[in-house]
C-alpha cells in the first residue's frame, strides 16, 4: 500500500507532549509535521532539534486570534491541539476543532479534561458533513485506558470493576496546563460508580495505595494514588455497562510534593482555602524545583468481572517506563491515529471520544521503541 503524503499541523508543537508527539514521528515517511505555537523563535528553535525522514517546519499559531483563517492558510490534512488545558478554552472551546473541519482537515487532541472530551460529539453532524473525523481525548486518558479493558476483558469477560492509576517519574517534566488543570479541581467533589451506584469523592483527597510490578521487571515503589479528574470516570461506565465501580488516581512524586496536594486540596474542600486555580503557577514552580526519587514512572490497570465460563476474574495490566520515556505515553493515541489516516486505515468520520479507536496492540508499537516494558497477570 502507496503510503499518503499527510500535513500535520500540532498546536502546542513545541510543548511537553506536542514535542513528544513530533518526536514520536520525526523519522516517519510521508509526513509533513508543522510545530506551531505563540513564538515563532520557539518553533524554529525546536524544529532544529529534530532529525527523521519527516518534513518539519515552524509556524505561528494563537488558537485565541482568526484561529480559522490561520488552520485554513496552512493547508494542514489533520490538525492535533497538544496545547490545552482543555479545562479552561473558555465559551468557545471546540474553536481549533472547527477550524481544522472547516478547513476540510480531520482533528485530533490529547484533552484529559472530561466536559471536553465528553462534548465533542456535538460537532458530530459537521465533521459527518464534511466526510472527516474529530476524536478527543487521543492520550492515555481516555485512549489507552479503554485499550487496555478491552485487552483485559478478552473472552467475553463482564467487566464490573475498574480501578487504575499513573505514577509520573519524580523527575518528569509537568506542563503548566498540567498543573492549571489538576489545580482548578482539587477539592472538588467528583461524581465516581461505586457499588453500582453513583457517588461522590473528593478529588486528590480520596486515595489509595498500588504497588506498579509488571512482569519481569523491578516493581516501582509502593505509591500514593489521589483521585483525578479524568474522562475515563464518565465515559467507561457507558462501554462497558455492567460496571459496578471505577476509580481513576495520579501517584505524583516525591511524596513531600503529593502529600502538600492532597493536604491544600482537603483544606480546599472544607472551605479553609479558596480554589487551588490561582496558585497553579507557584505549584508548578515547586513541582519543578522538587525533584528527587525514582526516575521511573507507571501505570497500572485493574480489572475485575466474570468471565465466559461465569468464573470470578481479576486481572491486573501495569506498565514501567524508565527515565524520560513516560511522558511519551500520552502522545502514543495521537501517534498511532495519524500513521493509520497516513496508511488509508480510517479513523472513519465522525466527532467522538477516543474511547474504540485503537486496540491495545496498536500502543505496543511505540513501547517496543522505549524503554517501556509492559505485561498483563491473573491476580488471586
Amino acid at each position: 500500500m502507496a503510503l499518503q503524503s499527510l500535513r500535520v499541523l500540532i498546536v502546542g508543537g513545541y510543548g511537553v507532549f506536542g514535542g513528544r508527539l513530533i518526536q514520536l514521528l520525526a523519522d516517519e515517511p510521508g509526513l509533513t509535521l508543522i510545530v506551531a505555537g505563540r513564538s515563532r523563535a520557539k518553533a524554529e528553535a525546536y524544529c532544529r532539534g529534530v532529525a527523521g525522514r519527516a518534513i518539519v517546519l515552524p509556524e505561528v499559531i494563537d488558537r485565541d486570534a482568526d484561529i480559522k483563517g490561520q488552520v485554513a492558510r496552512l493547508r494542514p490534512d489533520v490538525v492535533v491541539d497538544a496545547a490545552g488545558p482543555f479545562q479552561a478554552y473558555g465559551v468557545d472551546p471546540y474553536r481549533v476543532a472547527e477550524a481544522a473541519l472547516a478547513a476540510g482537515a480531520d482533528y485530533l487532541d490529547l484533552a484529559d479534561a472530561p466536559d471536553f472530551v465528553a462534548g465533542i460529539d456535538r460537532l458530530n453532524s459537521i465533521a459527518h458533513d464534511h466526510g472527516r473525523f474529530a476524536i478527543s481525548g487521543a492520550s492515555t486518558c481516555p485512549a489507552l485506558t479503554a485499550a487496555v479493558v478491552r485487552h483485559l476483558a478478552t473472552g467475553g469477560s463482564r467487566v464490573e470493576s475498574i480501578e487504575a492509576g499513573i505514577a509520573p517519574s519524580a523527575r518528569a517534566d509537568m506542563g503548566l496546563s498540567v498543573m492549571r488543570a489538576i489545580a482548578g479541581y482539587a477539592g472538588r467533589d467528583l461524581k465516581i460508580v461505586c457499588g453500582g451506584r453513583s457517588r461522590h469523592a473528593t478529588a486528590l483527597v480520596d486515595s489509595r495505595r498500588h504497588t506498579i510490578s509488571p512482569p519481569g521487571v523491578q516493581a516501582l515503589k509502593e505509591r500514593l494514588f489521589s483521585l483525578v479528574d479524568v474522562p475515563d470516570l464518565r465515559l467507561l461506565p457507558k462501554q462497558w455497562p455492567d460496571l459496578q465501580s471505577i476509580w481513576f488516581g495520579a501517584g505524583p512524586a516525591p511524596v513531600i510534593l503529593h502529600r502538600a496536594f492532597v493536604a491544600l486540596a482537603w483544606l480546599s474542600h472544607r472551605g479553609v482555602l479558596p480554589s487551588l486555580a490561582p496558585a497553579a503557577q507557584l505549584l508548578y514552580r515547586a513541582r519543578k524545583f522538587l525533584k528527587w526519587g525514582e526516575h521511573r514512572g507507571g501505570m497500572f490497570v485493574v480489572v475485575e468481572g466474570v468471565d465466559a465460563n461465569c468464573d470470578r476474574i481479576r486481572r491486573e495490566w501495569s506498565l514501567i517506563a524508565e527515565g524520560d520515556d513516560g511522558p511519551f505515553i500520552p502522545a502514543m493515541a495521537s501517534a498511532a491515529l495519524i500513521l493509520k489516516r497516513r496508511d488509508g486505515l480510517g479513523p472513519a468520520a465522525g466527532a467522538r471520544a477516543a474511547t474504540r479507536e485503537l486496540d491495545y496492540a496498536d500502543f505496543e508499537r511505540f513501547f517496543a521503541t522505549k524503554r517501556i516494558t509492559a505485561g498483563q497477570r491473573t491476580l488471586d
